[in-house]
């Protein structure tokens, strides 16, 4: 099993992973490290994955996991539980409280403030970073944010049409600088990074982190639901110590 860390600089109390799909139980199509419980791979072996990450990352419980449905609800956790929760982000200001949000393409958030006082994952796809899901969990902080975004669909494989360019340049017209045209009538590729940055600045937030690392152009390390279509799950997960 291979866990990504963040490049950014936070408190030290401030815990945050990203999970490959190296390593873990799960049989093709789902093979490797699959921790998504509704994409069709057998529910034992996702809660074994699921045990291992625990282990693995030295986690002080259990990761709270979401029903996402590409909205733009935050909820604000005060304690672990073992409930699912339907939100596409997780936020909170508890020791010990393990937020999560699952990719497969889209982009994950991961959100504290510089005292190291309060987190948030957030499930970004393009729906809910459009209608301001990002907005929405930074709203949510005190004091100064800071960023990192996580292995999602790449600049160069994120094939759009024009409906999607239209729905970030009608509530920002600067996003047009996200979306290079494909060469196919009314296709745009979009550079989820990039607008993602833009929301995050407009909102003061200006240490915002990347890593670079595209979800489709890398199946031995991620999966892709554009690529492959029935795949398995990978999460970014944060926490306070």
């Amino acid at each position: 099993m291979s866990l990504i860390i963040p490049n950014w600089k936070v408190p030290k109390q401030v815990k945050a992973i990203s999970t490959t799909r190296l390593g873990g139980y799960s049989a093709a199509p789902y093979q490797g490290f699959n921790l998504g419980s509704h994409v069709g791979d057998d529910l034992t072996t996702v809660l074994s994955n699921r045990q291992a990450l625990i282990e693995l990352a030295s986690m002080p419980s259990a990761p709270i996991w979401l029903n996402q449905t590409h909205s733009t609800e935050v909820a604000k956790v005060n304690q672990p539980t073992n409930s699912i929760l339907d939100a596409d982000g997780l936020f909170t200001s508890v020791q010990g409280v393990v937020c999560s949000a699952m990719t497969a393409d889209c982009l994950p958030v991961l959100l504290t403030n510089t005292q190291g006082t309060q987190v948030a994952a957030v499930h970004a796809g393009w729906r809910g970073l459009a209608h301001g899901i990002v907005e929405n969990a930074v709203e949510m902080f005190d004091g100064e944010v800071i960023a990192w975004l996580g292995p999602a669909i790449g600049p160069s494989a994120f094939e759009v049409g024009e409906d999607v360019l239209e729905a970030f340049c009608d509530f920002d017209p600067q996003a047009s600088t996200a979306f290079k045209p494909t060469g196919s009538v009314g296709k745009w590729w979009a550079n989820m990074d990039q607008i993602a940055a833009q929301r995050l600045n407009k909102l003061g937030v200006s240490q915002v982190f990347a890593s670079g690392m595209c979800t489709f152009s890398d199946p031995e390390r991620f999966y892709s639901y554009r690529r492959d279509g029935v795949t398995g799950r990978q999460a970014s997960l944060i926490w306070i110590e």
